[in-house]
């Protein structure tokens, strides 16, 4: 079975889950069960040309086409619910085959208690916290990503306040590891609160402290590393304001002393017609003068890049995309809704190294990389439909052959895609009590 736990996982959940199911037994449950299966068909065809990124490894241009197929199962009652998501993400013109399977697997499958103050949800669940720059369900993604572990909820009309304790553990090879939703954790274990308040009128504040254990990249030795910080935001009529910022230390896969930093300040203007957002992201990197056994590189942890630094998804996994240089990424952002079922956005980006990288004669080359452009489009003709396409280029500068990312940094790198996504419910069904 793809989800199969090691026995020590097992003794360590049991206790949490008895005591769960024994409070649950002792509260009155007078809601009718209610029981339904979702379905939700999404394939997406992608042309890249000019541009390096998995699976596009060897080949130029590439056309190749995914679908995520996925039955979303949920049990309800009053204080508690169970859920499972199967999925499966399927592979066409790939390897030279004309059909493959990328992957058989849960994207979610947990219990979770309904209570008024303290609730928990127990098993393998998406999480998406804040805005997901560090944490974040990856909904694009075919696989979309989930942690497996104990989450522990309170919550009022003004705040909620998380605890997770989550693990990743020896899971199934037998398929692309590409296209598993939790292969890609890279903590061992890992202890995240996060706090979130809303005053209910202008102002609103979310932290996030975060320690992962993370096994060495040489040894089975563990590190351990710490992220503190959060966010503010303040909106008062068509204005919003918000400033993002993370510290980062302690030690990382490498054994190095760690000490980095993540800023995103934004503000964004709502008009009758349309959405601007101007911002940056500064994602600290390491000099060349720093000693080799520090560290200023920050890790964008388990969230999203695409959502910040463009859809191309060219600078992705830090620091190895910056070649641990840090990322400076201004940007501006509009929308524009059509109708109510027709948006048009566009995304610029500017991006800059915080640090020069080093040419193969040793000398400092620009800061400069390049620019991007996303062109997008969503139409959602009907409820259970939703269509959406968008165009990407990436222009470089001479400074991006050092980066592995564009093959001929001379000329422009296109990345394009059209997905649909149909979802529909199979069975909605909730009981008659006598």
């Amino acid at each position: 079975m793809i989800i199969k736990r090691p026995a020590k996982n097992k003794i360590l959940l049991l206790p949490f889950l008895l005591f769960i199911l024994q409070v649950c037994a002792q509260q009155k449950d007078s809601l009718s069960p209610h029981f339904s299966i979702n379905i939700e068909l999404r394939p997406r065809v992608e042309y890249t040309t000019n541009y390096t990124l998995p699976p596009n490894d060897s080949i130029d241009p590439y056309f190749y086409i995914t679908q995520r197929n996925r039955i979303s199962m949920q049990y309800e009652r009053e204080k508690w619910l169970i859920k499972s998501d199967l999925q499966e993400i399927h592979l066409w013109n790939q390897d030279n085959k004309t059909s493959k399977i990328g992957s058989i697997n849960f994207y979610q499958l947990y219990f979770e208690t309904k209570f008024k103050s303290i609730n928990f949800k127990l098993g393998r669940q998406s999480i998406l916290l804040d805005n997901g720059r560090l944490f974040s369900d990856a909904p694009w993604a075919q696989q979309g990503r989930a942690h497996e572990g104990i989450r522990v909820m309170n919550s009022s009309k003004k705040f909620s306040n998380d605890f997770f304790f989550l693990f990743t553990r020896n899971y199934n090879k037998e398929f692309d590891a590409l296209y598993s939703p939790v292969a890609s954790n890279r903590y061992k274990y890992l202890l995240m609160n996060n706090f979130h308040y809303n005053s209910g009128k202008y102002f609103s504040f979310n932290s996030m402290n975060i320690i992962d254990f993370l096994k060495s990249a040489a040894s089975d030795k563990i590190y351990t590393r710490a992220t503190t910080g959060g966010r503010i935001e303040f909106q008062k009529t068509q204005w919003y304001y918000t400033l993002n910022t993370f510290l980062q230390f302690g030690n990382n896969p490498k054994g190095q002393k760690l000490f980095a930093y993540y800023l995103q300040p934004e503000i964004r203007l709502t008009l009758p017609k349309s959405i601007w957002r101007l911002g940056a992201e500064i994602i600290s990197g390491s000099s060349s003068s720093l000693p080799k056994n520090e560290s200023r590189d920050f890790d964008l942890l388990y969230g999203v890049t695409w959502k910040f630094n463009g859809n191309m998804n060219v600078f992705t996994r830090f620091p190895a995309d910056v070649g641990g240089k840090g990322l400076v990424n201004p940007y501006l952002f509009t929308t524009i809704p059509m109708n109510n079922k027709l948006s048009l956005r566009t995304d610029f980006h500017l991006f800059y190294t915080q640090y020069s990288l080093i040419n193969n004669s040793g000398q400092q080359v620009s800061k400069f990389l390049g620019f991007e452009n996303d062109i997008s489009l969503k139409y959602k003709p009907v409820k259970e439909l939703e269509i959406n396409y968008a165009f990407s280029f990436y222009k470089s500068t001479d400074s991006m052959r050092y980066l592995p990312k564009i093959i001929d940094e001379n000329k422009i790198a296109i990345w394009s895609y059209l997905m649909i996504s149909y979802n529909f419910n199979v069975i909605n069904s909730k009981a008659h009590k006598n």
